[in-house]
This record gives structure tokens, sequence and C-alpha cells, in this order.
């Protein structure tokens, strides 16, 4: 069963927000078919917008990456993790207040620009902690926020993603070193901006006017929970970090509306399912039996993700799935849902 009754996904929505890695490219590459999907909006007039948690880069920063990629984009369209922090600490510190900066320069670009104090030591007094992912943060850098937090300065973490993806797969990100900090320190972050904060996705969404807005995402964890909390419909693309295992896991707040390999899913509603689905149709058949979900017939990949979500949804997280028929085998093994 597809989207939108033959219809394109993409002419739903006034505004489609994108996250970037995982979605437009991994690390410094476009994701196949990503720079082809963004030119074709870009050549219907469509808006756009980009969300993302990496604090490490800035928004003109990432503008020109995205151009560099093929992808022509404004500052104004970037809206990124580190910026939202730095304006979230403008509003709340005096002008000129020292801010402890964990993380990359682009960050620290960020807490200058609004008119506050970056520093580097605890003994510098800050007033606050700003933690976000930069590939050279260690130890010493979490040392001085530990001593500078228990000094009674704010937390402000601008995400919390476990991991990043990585032509090598996932690798630790800033909510790896927010942990650390977290267990020495025994407390959470005061504040954590980023996904799945709904703040920059809500933001994304009042330039949509009265429109719809679709956030397209590959993390269920950051982009999906977010959008669901910004009460946005979401397409999970599987081009990233969430697989179709974790999706079939997922709890209520963490469900997409929608479900793609790829960014084709905006414009072919052959490529694209709303889920959950139907359980007994697109020629599958999926069951609850003894905590198990079968899947039985023949059909498209994505009908049976559809079908799977129903049952797995309605049965509680966590069912194993089994196949019942030769083609079901072959199309759960291909998602990595048999052993």
């Amino acid at each position: 069963m597809t989207d939108g009754a033959g219809g394109r996904l993409v002419d739903e929505y006034a505004l489609v927000a994108f996250d970037l890695d995982g979605v437009i490219y991994l690390i410094d590459r476009p994701i196949p078919g990503a720079v082809e999907a963004l030119g074709a909006l870009r050549a219907e007039g469509r808006a756009v917008a980009f969300a993302t948690n990496n604090a490490s880069r800035r928004s003109s920063e990432v503008a020109d990456l995205l151009t560099g990629m093929g992808v022509p984009a404004d500052p104004a369209e970037v809206l990124t993790s580190a910026a939202a922090a730095a304006e979230l600490l403008r509003d709340r510190l005096p002008a000129g207040a020292a801010v402890l900066v964990v993380g990359a320069e682009a960050l620290r670009a960020e807490i200058r620009a609004v008119g506050l104090t970056p520093v580097d030591r605890a003994d510098d007094a800050p007033v606050a902690v700003v933690q976000g992912y930069g590939p050279q943060v260690g130890w010493v850098d979490l040392a001085e926020a530990s001593v500078a937090i228990r000094g009674g300065a704010t937390w402000v973490a601008t995400n919390t993603d476990r991991t990043l993806p990585s032509g090598r797969g996932p690798l630790p990100g800033n909510g790896s070193l927010v942990a650390a900090l977290r267990h020495a320190l025994d407390r959470a972050p005061d504040v954590v901006v980023g996904k799945p904060e709904p703040a920059l996705f809500a933001t994304a969404a009042r330039r949509a006017g009265t429109g719809r807005t679709l956030v397209v995402g590959d993390r269920l964890d950051t982009d999906i929970e977010g959008a669901r909390r910004a009460g946005l419909d979401s397409l999970l693309v599987l081009t990233g970090v969430s697989d179709v295992p974790e999706l079939l896991a997922a709890a209520e707040l963490r469900r997409p509306t929608h479900v793609a390999a790829d960014l084709a899913g905006l414009f072919d509603p052959a490529a694209v399912v709303r889920v959950p689905g139907d359980p007994q149709a697109g020629g599958w058949s999926a069951t609850a039996v003894d905590g198990t979900v079968q899947l039985d017939g023949a059909g498209r990949p994505l009908d049976a993700v559809a079908a799977l979500c129903a049952v797995a949804w309605s049965a509680g997280t966590g069912a194993a799935v089994r196949p019942v028929s030769p083609e079901a085998e072959r199309v759960l093994a291909g998602f990595g849902l048999t052993r």
C-alpha cells in the first residue's frame, strides 16, 4: 500500500526539512540520489530547510558544504544545534559572559557571534558550559567542564546523539561524550538543545506558514522523535543509522509517518509506504503467533515493512519476526530480520 493513493508524497507538504548526516550526505560525500532529489525540489520551487545536531560546523559552513556537493543551499536555510545553543545562552546570560566551550571551533564561533566570551578553563569563571561534538574533544576538555559545572555553571548540551554515521559504521557522537560527563557528575545536562528536542523542527515549521512540514531523517531517536514532539509528519529513510529491526521495536514516540529506502520516496509513490499499514495487503500477510510476528506471501519489500509495523506495534515492541514463505524469508534477510 503506497502513500497518497498514487500521488507524490512531496505534494502534500509546503516545506521539507532534512536532517543531513545519513540523509543528504555521509561525512563529506553525498548519499546516492540525494543531489538529484534536492535538485528536483529546487526545480519545482519548493521550500526546504536543513536541520542538524552536528555542532562542529556553522550554518554558513554547512551551506558551503552542501553547495560543494551539488546541493545549492543558503545559510538561512540551515538550522544547527550550535547556533540554537548559542542563541539560548545569549537570551539567558548578560552580554560578554564567559562560557566554557567543549567542542569544535564552530561552536566557539557561534558563542562569540552572539556576544558571549568563549573560554577553555574552569579557572576563567564561566557561568555556563556548552558541550557539542568535536573530533578533538578529550579528557582535558571534559575535566575542565566537570570542574566548572560542579562550581555552579549551567550545563547546556547541543545534542545527545549516541553515535554519528561514518563510512566505517556508527562512531561515538556527542551523546557518548555527554554520557561520560553525566556519569562523572551523576547528573544530566540542564538543557539539551538539539533533536529530539522539538526546537529545531519547530523553527523550520514556522517558515512554512500555514502549510504542512515534512521532516526527513534517518534516526528514530532524534529526527523522528523530534518531529513527533514538534507535531510534524516524518519520513524515515533507510540510508543512515536506524534500520527495519529498530523500526519494528520503536516506542510510539519514535514511530514515523512514512518509510522509504531513500529520498526517491518523496517523488515516487511506489518507493514509500505509510506506517503502520494493513497487515493483510500488498501480497503480504503479517500475523502475531505465540509472541512472534509471522510474515507470509510475496510482494514489494516496503509493503512488507508496513504490514510488519502494524502487527509488531500492536503486539508490543521487541517481537521476533519469522518468515513463512520463501519470499518472506528473502525479504526479511534483506532487512536484517533473520539470523
